[in-house]
């Protein structure tokens, strides 16, 4: 199956993945980091939906 046709949040996330396999990030931190990007996303669309 090509990314290339994969919808963009599934090109994204392996995007993601690879960036942090090729920078050794260890899988604890990389949670924790992923959980304020989620946070910090959450409250963005939050803002954008009530515009």
């Amino acid at each position: 199956m090509s990314l290339d046709n994969a919808p963009a949040h599934v090109q994204l996330a392996v995007d993601l993945i690879e960036l942090l396999e090729i920078n050794n990030v260890d899988n604890a931190v990389a949670v924790k980091a992923l959980e304020l990007v989620l946070a910090d996303c959450k409250v963005k669309l939050e803002v954008e939906v009530q515009k």
